[in-house]
């Protein structure tokens, strides 16, 4: 007995197509497929992580480059954004000058940057009506004493006028050393725009009357007193019958010269380290 044949022999030999082949290359190409499909969704996963997120060493090295490329910071321009401009100015043309002789003559460099804003606005070449130059506004008296005293032929560049008035602020200074801080500021501000003698007139006049001749508040209060008006209350505190400096008509323009600079320097404290 022979073999019985299978269908799919049987129709191999009719020339039909082979089932067999047919369902093995199905099956070939499903695996094809799953596997294409597996790589496809493999190399997604690996662009979308790749473009999604940076290594951590790579987020390092982007902060780190960010962070070189961009300036720091000027502290000192950074606090010269909180004065005015011709303030910001003068510090960055004469600051170093300033503090120079400020610390060679012990005193704030605050304080003679806000004497040289009333003074010459910042000018390096105003001149007063009365002649006094440059940016502290010395007179020309003053001048030449002071050169004599630095030994500096000109007084009219802005270095050497910066030094001189630091200097001359320095020499006021010491004739109030019985006044605490804030009063030895303000009488040493009025002898820079008065002259040092009427305010030592105006201290007088405070100690006949039985105020405190060292306190400004009290000395401000006696400057209206040194003009002609008051001559027989002259009489009873000098000799002469008249104040040592003379009578004294601008006492007005003392108080609010005074009043003017403490503004500036207490601004400047707050906004200058």
């Amino acid at each position: 007995m022979g073999i019985a044949k299978s269908d799919l022999e049987c129709t191999a030999e009719r020339g039909e197509p082979n089932a067999m082949v047919t369902v093995n290359l199905r099956m070939s190409l499903k695996k094809l497929l799953s596997i294409s499909f597996l790589v496809v969704v493999g190399s997604l996963l690996v662009v979308i992580q790749g473009g999604c997120s940076q290594p951590a060493a790579v987020t390092y090295l982007s902060k780190d480059d960010q962070s070189s490329s961009t300036p720091k910071a000027d502290t000192q321009k950074d606090a010269h954004t909180k004065v005015d401009q011709g303030t910001a100015w003068s510090i960055d043309q004469y600051g170093r000058a300033v503090r120079r002789y400020s610390a060679r003559y012990d005193l704030d460099w605050r304080l003679v940057l806000a004497v040289m804003k009333r003074e010459s606005r910042f000018s390096p070449k105003a001149v007063s009506n009365k002649g006094a130059y440059g940016l502290m506004q010395i007179m020309p008296s003053t001048q030449q004493e002071l050169a004599e005293k630095l030994g500096v032929d000109n007084l009219q560049t802005p270095i050497n006028n910066i030094r001189a008035g630091t200097f001359h602020l320095w020499s006021l200074y010491q004739a109030f050393d019985k006044a605490d801080d804030e009063n030895r500021i303000k009488l040493t501000l009025a002898a820079y725009n008065a002259g040092l003698n009427r305010i030592l007139d105006a201290q007088d006049v405070a100690t006949y009357l039985g105020d405190d001749p060292n306190d400004w508040e009290a000395v401000r209060a006696t400057l209206p007193l040194l003009s002609k008006r008051y001559s027989t209350l002259h009489r009873r505190i000098w000799e002469s019958g008249r104040p040592r400096a003379g009578y004294f008509r601008d006492w007005r323009q003392t108080q609010a010269y005074v009043d003017t600079i403490m503004s500036y320097y207490t601004e400047y404290q707050l906004a200058l380290k």
